[in-house]
């Protein structure tokens, strides 16, 4: 009787969120990993030790955005330092990783700090994030980045959208070669997750899977409490998602 091949294993599906409903989403929708952030609006921030503790509790593995402020990925030796106490913290509340990135000027990586963040990390998997969509040659940064033994990086290929950037992003996966896993985000929906991953052979898939709410109260925008409407984390989005990456 002959035995059929095994079947590839889809993509990881990565969910960012910034707060405890969202992980409580990811946990009902079935994701396999949350990216955890504080202020997605701005990005995506260090969040809180308690938000941290209640995605760990959830099971799921978390990998913890480290980003001491927003802006640029240029920092100062106080930014640093705050940065590299911040990867000891997360990974003492037990998180399966830590997500980073720093710039040396406005087209190359920090590889020296991000090489001492590497060693701070110890045993948990570390990320470069889209730090790397700024560099003027990300094929050429993958080399460099699995040199200093990263695990993953997040990447739209430069683009706005990582459908944009897919023909960047399935050269930095064949650049990558086994070494570490690429991930593609920005913009993914269950609308171009399949072809993404087709036109890439990316490891794993990134998305917030959220829908924008207007505040209900306008002076919540006009007097400075939040910079846009509000994300909210959608479990339909999630599942859908997976259905079109071959999940269950």
């Amino acid at each position: 009787m002959a035995i059929s091949p095994a079947r590839p294993r889809p993509p990881l599906l990565e969910i960012c969120v910034d707060d405890a409903a969202g992980v409580d989403a990811v946990v009902a929708a079935g994701a396999d990993r949350i990216e955890l952030c504080g202020a997605l609006g701005l990005g995506g921030l260090t969040p809180s030790e308690a938000l941290v503790a209640h995605a760990v509790a959830s099971g799921i593995p978390v990998h913890a955005m480290v980003r001491p402020r927003d802006g640029d990925f240029r920092y100062d030796a106080a930014d640093v330092a705050l940065a590299t106490e911040e990867i000891r913290r997360m990974i003492a509340h037990g998180v399966a990783g830590v997500v980073v990135g720093a710039m040396a000027d406005d087209r190359r990586l920090d590889l020296d700090l991000l090489a001492r963040w590497r060693d701070v990390a110890k045993d948990v998997a570390i990320v470069l994030h889209r730090a790397v969509d700024l560099v003027s040659d990300p094929v050429a940064a993958v080399e460099a980045v699995a040199g200093l033994g990263y695990d993953h990086i997040l990447t739209s290929g430069g683009a706005l959208t990582a459908e944009q950037g897919a023909p960047v992003i399935a050269r930095m996966v064949a650049a990558a070669r086994g070494r570490l896993s690429i991930i593609g985000g920005a913009g993914v929906s269950a609308d171009n997750v399949a072809l993404l991953i087709a036109r890439t052979g990316v490891d794993a898939v990134h998305a917030s899977a959220s829908i924008r709410e207007q505040w209900g109260d306008p002076r919540i925008g006009d007097m400075g409490f939040a910079t846009g409407p509000r994300r909210r984390t959608s479990v339909e989005k999630i599942v859908a998602i997976r259905q079109e990456i071959g999940e269950e």
